[in-house]
């Protein structure tokens, strides 16, 4: 009788005297995952080159800060060459973990490792394992398929509809797989479908639907703004929940504010779409924008928000002598006494007339989370020079063979933090294609090859690619705002000084925050003038709470 194939994850423990140590240190991983040990790095790339032979995933490397055999960035750059989806961790003993530091910490800043840790000296080290598990919890997120589904997604591979529902529920942090229809486990789907079946189905704990959008799964499983009471009002109205209507959601509701959020897509907006957010306060090993999104979300469930998923806002009707303004939604309406736009913007859309049918068959708009597993050993491109293309293309990197970022500026220096900057730098997958821009690209059912112009020259050349992510820069994202809400020329809402001066009230600006309706305010990348960035959403969001509780405090008197 054989022995059962060991499959699971594997962490390889590299240190030249305390292998016994680690070992011993990692055993509470020991049920889920395979540990091993080397005493150098070769011997550690011997260990990942047979585990890849066997088919067992390297989740994490653990090394000491000093190997006989070569220098600890020297090691992580084998080590991420054989396996560039592993997180890379430093566990400096503390007889030099200070010693070491100067050298070996910028490293964290070009993403040549993940964390510098100081090796555990006693038990219970929680802080030391806490960074362990974040670093599991983020490598098991994004890289295997989950063991445990909450969903189960049957379609044909390359359905732009599963696709996009896939991406869906993976932004709202619900576990999910895929299954071909001709597998077993989706012809036992389709043979307990109730009715005549048609593509995709998504299982969810045993009940069966067909869906044949995005919106049908979001509001199957979340719900509707109808299911609101008759005659309830809400103290605020939240559009939007991105980083802005989020923090706002959360500082509301905790006050104590009855406080609903109407989302038309899913939770968390552009952030929700990044990989890792490496720059955002308290989070010193990065936190990908799902995570944040969900956290979020939680915590103001917790407090009481009640949020509706996948119902875009189609109008806002002004409250008018005492009444309640109303936000209008396809499945219900929301009467409140005061609004938050925090509605975001939305990528723009790049009007090459060829690649619109391989919109989901290749043609991605935002990080496309979800498509990145799908794109193992092809080349990709990514097109757009903020941080949201800056971090898609380093994700991508842990999958595709390359990763050409193209921008039609000189670089990258003028849009993306230098973090990211110095992060694709470093990375030898990625590569930057500057003065450039995509002007064509077909394929067969899929994308196959797009076509590139240089700006200067007007010189074209054709590149055989598996995936076209689009980040390019954003629009705002208030269509359905009534023409009293003043925006600016690019149609950004506009709050305080923005705000033209006939439209001051006893030749006063509204608050920083409001806009020039009473009521109604705005907060995150929707605003004029904001910074449109994570944080500073986040600070708007937490910022116009007490703007709300002022407008509340005059309705009452």
């Amino acid at each position: 009788m054989t022995a059962e194939r060991d499959t699971r994850p594997a962490i390889v423990l590299v240190s030249p005297e305390r292998t016994d140590f680690l070992l011993d240190e990692f055993g509470r991983y020991g049920r889920d995952y395979r540990l091993a040990s080397a005493t150098s790095m070769s011997d550690a790339l011997a260990v990942a080159t047979r585990l890849h032979a066997e088919g067992v995933a390297v989740a994490m490397f653990v090394t000491e800060s000093r190997l006989p055999d070569s220098t600890t960035m020297a090691a992580f750059q084998a080590w991420r060459t054989l396996v560039p989806t592993a997180r890379r961790v430093v566990a400096a003993h503390w007889d030099h973990f200070l010693e070491d530091a100067p050298t070996l910490r910028p490293g964290l800043s070009t993403g040549k490792y993940d964390a510098y840790l100081l090796m555990p000296r006693g038990v219970r080290d929680e802080e030391f394992h806490t960074a362990i598990c974040e670093l599991l919890s983020d490598w098991g997120s994004t890289v295997p398929l989950p063991e445990v589904a909450s969903l189960l997604v049957v379609a044909e591979k390359h359905d732009p509809t599963a696709l996009a529902i896939r991406d869906f529920l993976d932004r709202m942090g619900m576990p999910n797989r895929w299954h071909h229809p001709d597998s077993e486990a989706g012809r036992e789907v389709i043979a307990r479908y109730d009715g005549e079946a048609r593509l995709p189905l998504l299982d969810r704990y045993g009940t069966i639907f067909a869906p044949e959008s995005v919106h049908d799964v979001a509001i199957a499983m979340y719900g509707s703004p109808s299911d609101i009471d008759e005659g309830t009002v809400a103290d605020v109205a939240i559009v939007g929940a991105g980083p802005a209507g989020l923090a706002a959601a959360v500082y509301a509701s905790s006050e104590g504010l009855a406080t609903v959020v109407v989302e038309s897509e899913a939770i968390g907006g552009q952030a929700g779409t990044s990989s890792m957010i490496r720059n955002y306060l308290g989070f010193p090993r990065g936190i990908s924008g799902m995570r944040l999104a969900q956290r979020a979300r939680n915590q103001a469930i917790r407090f009481g928000t009640g949020f509706y998923t996948g119902w875009p806002v189609t109008g806002l009707e002004l409250g008018r002598e005492g009444k309640p303004h109303v936000v209008h939604t396809d499945g219900g309406n929301v009467p409140a006494r005061s609004v938050v736009i925090a509605s975001g913007v939305s990528y723009r859309k790049l009007h090459v007339e060829a690649l619109q049918p391989f919109t989901g068959a290749g043609v991605h708009y935002g990080a496309a989370m979800t498509a990145s597993r799908a794109m193992t050993g092809q080349d990709v491109f990514v097109v757009g020079g903020g941080n949201s293309a800056g971090q898609a293309a380093v994700h991508l990197a842990r999958f595709a063979r390359s990763v050409t970022i193209v921008v039609r500026r000189d670089s990258l220096a003028a849009t993306m933090s230098a973090y990211l900057i110095r992060e694709i730098d470093y990375n030898p997958r990625i590569r930057v294609h500057a003065n450039a821009e995509v002007i064509d690209g077909g394929g067969a059912g899929r994308l196959e090859w797009i076509t590139l112009r240089d700006v200067a020259s007007g010189a074209e050349s054709r590149h055989e690619t598996a995936g076209l992510f689009l980040l390019l820069g954003a629009d705002p994202h208030c269509d359905w705002l009534p023409p009293e809400v003043c925006r600016d020329a690019n149609g950004y809402v506009q709050t305080g000084r923005e705000v033209p001066q006939e439209f001051w009230r006893d030749g006063l600006p509204p608050a920083n925050l409001e806009t020039c309706v009473p009521g109604i305010f705005a907060a995150g990348d929707i605003r004029a003038g904001s910074m449109k960035r994570v944080a500073s959403a986040a600070g708007e969001g937490a910022s116009v709470v007490p703007l709300v509780h002022a407008w509340l405090e005059l309705l009452g008197r």
